[in-house]
């Protein structure tokens, strides 16, 4: 009888604990193909993640060239955090140029908040993050790098993005579109737009994912920083001043507090963030790379008004995060309907589009199936935290299911009918309603982009 092959031996369990140290091994950046690699070591095991800029880097100035490292190296850093949080080793290490003080405060911040429901979602109570190395003192502030003032709007498919490109276009200013991947939802939205488009790819080790199966930690991690770093870059490379963010002001809001700290899921796109990443960015790689969220005034509902006022853009957008999944197993092709991010966009759109266009443009009427009832009430903070998902406030939730129940194509909706008499919702006065579609004060827009804003009105 044949002998039977010997089958390879399991992998053994990955154990998070076992890690003592966290390593960031360096950058590398080929002008001539626009590749970068990040490299990393859980101890002495390596990780290696790749970036493609989508050809060859020439023509650079030497103050833009510079500018265009120093980003690079803040690249490596903050996208380093995808890796570290498989294990939350207790040490770092940095072998290459140490950060100075300021950089160093601003990594182990980000980290710290970026990773808080990473840490809570895994019951990580008392697992603090560990300091980052930096040098003995501060560096000199950087200098220009001789940028333009032409606007990048990076863009993700989602309704957010396509109302500050139109806002930017609208104030006579033609922005340069700019996505991580160039998913089917970010396709279609340049095809409407019209506008140039730069895309870049990023590819995580695939050591990281069998590290997965294997054991390691996961869960969220604060992406917008890391798109935020691959903007700067890209707008180093094609002269643009100006990275212009699409982050509302609802984004500011955590879901609990844990361990002693807030957990939000957006927290690379709240104020908090903004401001720190916008000081680094001046400081740390060019003085004239501005860095900063058209929207901060604007809550979600005020922007869903918004851009229920692009029709051409209805049939684009997605703005379901399954359908951007990492693993393509598990991603789906458009609108899941049945997730936190799915309902919020069609509560945030119901005020101001009639019941039949969003259910043409989701393919599911979400608030008319009793099923869906236990998800809305936890938008709306009833009997439950709100979903750790890129949604809005609580009070902004509650605000549109209210108008809902004054209209009539919603008001006998199933959810509508459920919720929209909770006391809650019922009970909200005017001025509240007023309040949640005002824009705010806090923002950080320069004078010649405050119009842009104004325009969301």
């Amino acid at each position: 009888m044949p002998v039977p092959e010997a089958q390879p031996a399991a992998a053994p369990p990955f154990v998070p604990a076992s890690v003592r140290r966290f390593r960031f091994l360096g950058w590398r950046l080929e002008l001539a193909t626009g590749l970068i690699d990040l490299g990393y070591a859980l101890d002495g095991d390596e990780l290696h993640e790749q970036v493609e800029l989508g050809g060859p880097i020439a023509g650079l100035d030497p103050a833009r060239m510079a500018a265009l490292e120093r980003a690079v190296a803040l690249l490596h850093l903050i996208a380093g955090v995808s890796y570290y949080k498989t294990c939350f080793a207790p040490e770092i290490s940095i072998e290459t140029d140490l950060p100075d003080p300021d950089l160093a405060a601003f990594l182990h911040h980000l980290y710290t908040r970026g990773l808080a429901e990473c840490r809570f979602v895994n019951d990580l109570q008392g697992r603090e993050i560990a300091p980052f190395p930096s040098a003995a003192s501060a560096t000199p502030k950087v200098g220009p790098a001789g940028l333009g003032d032409r606007p990048l709007v990076p863009i993700g498919g989602g309704k957010d993005s396509i109302v500050t490109l139109e806002a930017v276009r609208g104030a006579g200013r033609q922005p340069l579109l700019f996505s991580v991947g160039s998913a089917p939802a970010v396709v279609r939205t340049v095809e409407v737009a019209g506008l140039p488009h730069v895309a870049v790819t990023r590819t995580l080790d695939p050591h990281l994912l069998e590290l997965n199966r294997r054991g390691a930690l996961n869960g969220h991690v604060p992406v917008t920083a890391v798109v935020s770093c691959l903007a700067l870059i890209a707008a180093l490379v094609h002269g643009a001043g100006a990275v212009v963010m699409a982050d509302e002001r609802s984004a500011s809001a955590g879901s609990l507090t844990w361990d002693g700290i807030e957990v939000n899921h957006q927290y690379s796109k709240s104020w908090d963030f903004e401001r720190r990443f916008a000081a680094i960015v001046a400081g740390h790689v060019a003085a004239d790379l501005g860095y900063f969220s058209l929207l901060r005034p604007w809550s979600e509902l005020a922007i869903a008004r918004r851009f229920a006022a692009l029709p051409a853009y209805h049939r684009a957008f997605v703005s379901c995060n399954r359908a951007f999944l990492l693993d393509r197993d598990r991603r789906t092709p458009s609108w899941c309907g049945d997730c936190p991010k799915c309902r919020f966009v069609s509560l945030a759109l119901a005020p101001f589009l009639d019941r039949d266009r969003i259910v043409s443009i989701m393919r599911s009427d979400l608030l008319g199936d009793p099923a869906q009832l236990p998800g809305f009430a936890a938008l709306l903070g009833i009997e439950a935290d709100k979903p750790l998902e890129c949604v809005g406030e609580v009070e902004e939730s509650r605000v549109a299911m209210r108008l809902l129940t004054d209209s009539e194509g919603w008001r006998d909706a199933a959810v509508v009918r459920a919720l929209g008499a909770d006391p809650r919702v019922a009970g909200l006065s005017q001025a509240t309603v007023d309040a949640a579609l005002a824009p705010a004060r806090e923002h950080a827009l320069p004078v010649a982009y405050r119009k842009f804003a104004d325009a969301l009105g």
